[in-house]
């Protein structure tokens, strides 16, 4: 009789505890206007994104068919603002819709010198996007534009400084382009026109119909999955874009966000615990099938475009979403790839300290604690007829740059986590994942043992 009520009590004492909880998590981790978490959704503090360039020291080696050798110069930082504008409620709040602009600013006492000032020799973009734009022309209007191009002296390196490579330059080649065709804009940078502006509208859901769905992209400038690639998966926006993720989390699910620089959704697993100014959380990452071959990995032969055409492991071409450029995308130096591709350039060395992408999220409210958010892009140098300056080139993937977008959460949120955490901790209660309120039954089983061997005890 006695173990009978201690269970029945226990019972209650403990769902009506869990209850209350999973209530409380359901209505404040909404974005709602009315919940906690609206107004750092809307106004979210800055983050710092860190700018790192492999400059090339051995041209003349590489452009005689000898492997390019590297250096890695960096970090650039910039302070980068993000609040939500144009803040939409639709269909009865259960969806919001939100535009992101971005603005830059450099932080010189993060960075190892001044963009304006110091110099980079990297490949010319420019050049070698229009080169591989020609390739697809027929022989005779490749030789025309060939002998033109040529006639100008424009070499496959390019020597400015970081400020132009990154927020852009007038350059040569495109503005003779822009006296035949106006609508080729003369100036380039990797982040031209991109201080200021957004990557594109998106609708969220709210999280109020179901707390798995908060946060969740429903649709991104209108659509609902994207058109580039070879099979309804790889097009799926799965997730959400990784500022937020839903509460209750468990180290056995898979977590997926929408990486507009990788033009797709990735998926991240479970890596580890790990402490963050007190609070434990989950550390979540892209495991090494995110970016595998498809013949290691069939579910990624969707990203092969056209179809068959795919490269080898820990590498991503974006050229369907990058206005044909030959530009991939891959983790700092190679990470998780292939050696051929690291072994291809002298000066890199991959490890996952420093190159890999990871959240560190506290698992009770899936607030994301600390975040590093790495990327690559690279450039497909090929020989391409009619182009002298290529004849001698190994063909290779070559490195670019890399960028590190890095957040923690500040001191007195986290004083306020911590906080939070004590008082669940300290009441005993532990959460589970709520798909029905049936759960409960499991956890009353648990602590009716508990009583019983009490009892025993």
């Amino acid at each position: 009789m006695t173990r009978k009520c201690c269970a029945i009590y226990t019972t209650g004492f403990v769902c009506a505890h869990l209850l209350t909880v999973g209530i409380a998590l359901v209505i404040e981790i909404t974005l709602t206007e009315k919940s906690q978490v609206f107004e750092s959704w809307k106004n979210p503090p800055p983050s710092y994104l860190e700018y790192y360039f492999f400059n090339v020291t051995n041209p003349e080696v590489f452009m005689a068919g000898g492997k390019a050798s590297v250096k890695q110069i960096g970090p650039y930082t910039y302070r980068v603002h993000r609040p939500r504008e144009n803040v939409t409620f639709l269909e009865n709040g259960t969806k919001v819709y939100a535009l992101n602009p971005k603005t830059f600013v450099f932080v010189p006492e993060k960075s190892v010198g001044d963009p304006q000032v110091d110099i980079v020799r990297t490949v010319n973009i420019p050049f070698v996007t229009i080169m591989n734009e020609l390739n697809s022309y027929s022989f005779l209007l490749r030789s025309v534009f060939a002998m033109y191009i040529n006639s100008l002296d424009i070499k496959l390196f390019m020597t400015r400084t970081v400020h132009e490579v990154l927020w852009g330059f007038k350059d040569p080649l495109l503005t003779k382009l822009h006296s035949m065709k106006p609508e080729v804009d003369e100036y380039f940078g990797l982040m031209w026109k991109n201080n200021g502006t957004h990557d594109g509208e998106f609708v969220f859901h709210t999280g109020e119909q179901n707390y798995l769905d908060y946060g969740k992209i429903d649709t991104w400038n209108g659509m609902r999955e994207m058109s580039w690639w070879s099979s309804n998966q790889s097009n799926m926006i799965n997730g959400t874009d990784g500022t937020v993720f839903h509460p209750l989390i468990n180290r056995n699910e898979l977590l997926y966000i929408f990486a507009a620089d990788f033009c797709r959704s990735i998926h991240l697993a479970y890596v580890e615990d790990v402490e963050v100014k007190g609070i434990q959380a989950y550390r979540f990452a892209p495991p090494s099938d995110v970016l595998m071959s498809p013949k290691n990995n069939p579910t990624n032969a969707g990203f092969c475009v056209p179809a068959g055409d795919c490269l080898g492991t820990g590498v991503h071409k974006v050229s369907v979403c990058r206005e044909g450029a030959p530009i991939v995308v891959s983790f700092p130096h190679f990470y998780q790839a292939d050696r051929a591709y690291i072994n291809a350039i002298d000066g890199l060395n991959p490890n996952k300290e420093e190159h890999e992408t990871y959240f560190d999220l506290q698992p009770m409210t899936g607030v994301p604690i600390r975040a590093c958010k790495r990327a690559q892009l690279n450039m497909i140098l090929k020989r391409v007829a009619g182009f002298p300056k290529t004849k001698n080139i190994t063909e290779t993937i070559f490195p670019i740059m890399f960028v590190n977008e890095m957040a923690t959460i500040d001191d007195e949120p986290a004083a306020q986590m911590r906080s939070l955490v004590y008082i669940v901790v300290n009441n005993k209660i532990r959460y589970i994942k709520y798909t029905e309120v049936g759960m409960c039954k499991t956890v009353a089983l648990m602590y009716s043992m508990e009583c019983i061997m009490l009892k025993f005890q």
